[in-house]
């Protein structure tokens, strides 16, 4: 039976949220890429297993909420929101807990992630490591 490239792509965001990174490594091609916002890219898995185990370090309950999804051919499309806690605060410093509208575009290779693309205005999340507040509108 083929894998839909749905069920994967909800897979990998399952473990962004529960910051498995075995899993995410089981999930994503050698030659994956990750592309941020302001277009850099992280190439291979082993580089992008580095970069999500800083990330998860760096912020707590890193969460993606998925509110709906589109997808053509090996290409899904996520809408929802992102958010977490800059670790380098207590957990009831509420001001550095950041929630913003995201977007996702993953292309699926059979059972793995090819590409993981990230839209989000990075603008609330520097507020939140400024301390200034980080939730957005």
């Amino acid at each position: 039976m083929a894998v839909r490239v749905e069920d994967v792509v909800l897979q990998f965001v399952d473990a962004i949220n529960h910051a498995d990174l075995r899993c995410l490594a089981a999930l994503m091609t050698e030659g994956h890429v990750f592309i941020d916002s302001d277009g850099s890219q992280v190439t291979g898995r082993s580089a992008m297993l580095d970069a999500w185990s800083q990330y998860f370090s760096m912020m707590r309950d890193y969460r993606v909420t998925v509110r709906e999804m589109f997808s053509s051919a090996n290409t899904v499309v996520l809408v929802g929101t992102a958010e977490g806690v800059w670790a380098k605060t207590s957990p009831s410093d509420h001001g550095s807990r950041w929630s913003v509208p995201a977007a996702w575009r993953a292309v699926v290779d059979g059972a793995t992630i090819a590409v993981w693309q990230v839209f989000v205005n990075p603008e609330p999340i520097r507020a939140a490591l400024r301390g200034d507040g980080g939730s957005a509108a």
